[in-house]
């Protein structure tokens, strides 16, 4: 018996809808990426992208656990001499909450090509409207 090998013509796509309000962080951001990835489906192939796309809508009502809005730090640099900007994760939960949800969730997925592939995939909206009603997504409840 042969072992079955996905080819990346033969996937079959789905949009998916998955709301955020009062889900940890972490939880959302796994369970997201193992959608994106595909492992949900019985063709998984590891080195092939067979993972659907993924609607977060209400990304702004995502839930930190903890002391992470206040302690935790995110960090990014200019690429000038003292450029560094820090942001707790309540305040960029504040300002930029698809920022927060597409960084922990891309933070999931391989580093490489595949893995930057699968992150496109992946639409987060602050609110509970999004753009891509054309594409009939199917409603997600994640078990927290």
């Amino acid at each position: 018996m042969k072992t079955y090998q996905a080819k990346p013509g033969e996937v079959a796509r789905e949009w998916l809808l998955v709301d955020a309000t009062d889900i940890p962080l972490g939880r959302l951001s796994s369970e997201v990426a193992t959608l994106l990835r595909g492992k949900h489906k019985p063709q998984y192939t590891p080195h092939v992208d067979t993972g659907d796309f993924v609607i977060v809508i209400n990304a702004s009502k995502v839930r930190l656990t903890g002391n992470k809005a206040a302690n935790e730090v995110k960090a990014r640099h200019s690429g000038y001499q003292g450029g560094r900007k820090e942001v707790t994760l309540g305040e960029l939960l504040e300002k930029r909450p698809v920022r927060l949800v597409e960084g922990a969730v891309k933070g999931m997925l391989p580093h490489n090509t595949l893995g930057r592939a699968q992150g496109r995939k992946l639409k987060a909206f602050a609110g509970a409207d999004h753009k891509h009603q054309a594409q009939n997504p199917r409603t997600i409840t994640l078990e927290v």
